[in-house]
């Protein structure tokens, strides 16, 4: 299907060094992508040839000062990009005061977490204060699911842990990334089951989206799944030329897929 709009990517890091944990064996040129790193003009320049409108900035992940550089990017580009924190809950209060600080002084949008960094499962204590914070102000939590590119242990991840979650905190968006697998089918249930829970794409090429997802995509979870590439890990040229490839049953599924249901989470006032 042909795209006869601009996208918006949910998951877009600053590129300035390359994190912890090496992902390039599942990703051909990724180690070359990272060396070479990004600036906000090349970013902007390569967002602009494929096609994407607006995008999701991360920072704390990388080696550089990854927090300046997204400040820097949403201070001079408000339309167009929208901030993202990865946090780290093991720091306890100090990461909820992180957290209320980048809301409410920076205008961040969405906080991220990954078990694959503290391999505590997503129901464990530490991670409450964090939820409990992110329902106060109204602002999605983004959390990693399936089995990690780094090679860490994976049982951590299993989307399974945010039934309790999704229970506890009824009010709070969540957004599992990074595709769930081989819990797909059961990151369907989930959202099934519990209406503010989504799903982002991240990290997974679009040809190899799981068949799960699309079958909820082209039935009842057209306002529940959006696209995202997790740049530079995969690049935006090869996710725009999949995309149109997608069997996506009409154009308004395609939209919200692409653009719409990250617009009202993310770009919405």
């Amino acid at each position: 299907m042909t795209l006869k709009f601009k996208a918006i990517d949910c998951w877009v890091n600053t590129n300035l060094g390359a994190p912890e944990g090496d992902a390039n064996y599942l990703f051909p040129g990724l180690a070359e992508r990272w060396a070479r790193g990004t600036t906000l003009s090349q970013l902007c320049d390569e967002m602009d040839a494929a096609g994407i409108e607006k995008a999701v900035l991360v920072s704390g992940y990388g080696t550089g000062d990854t927090l300046s550089w997204v400040k820097d990017a949403v201070n001079r580009f408000p339309e167009r990009f929208a901030a993202s924190h990865i946090i780290d809950p093991r720091q306890g209060m100090d990461a909820v005061r992180l957290v209320d600080s980048l809301v409410r002084n920076d205008g961040y949008r969405l906080i991220r977490m990954m078990a694959l960094m503290t391999q505590k499962p997503y129901d464990d204590a530490i991670y409450f204060p964090i939820y409990s914070k992110c329902a106060e102000l109204g602002v999605p939590v983004s959390v990693n699911v399936g089995f990690p590119g780094p090679r860490v242990p994976s049982k951590c991840q299993d989307p399974f842990a945010l039934d309790e979650v999704c229970h506890f905190f009824p009010e709070l968006k969540i957004i599992m990334a990074h595709g769930g697998e081989p819990w797909t089918d059961l990151c369907v249930k989930l959202m099934l089951k519990w209406p503010n829970l989504f799903y982002m794409t991240s990290a997974f090429a679009p040809k190899h989206i799981p068949a799960a997802i699309i079958r909820y995509l082209n039935t009842r979870g057209a306002d529940r799944i959006m696209w995202a590439s997790d740049y530079p890990v995969l690049t935006f040229e090869r996710c725009m030329k999949e995309i149109a490839g997608l069997e996506i049953r009409d154009e308004e599924t395609l939209a919200k897929f692409v653009a719409e249901n990250a617009r009202k989470l993310f770009f919405s006032a």
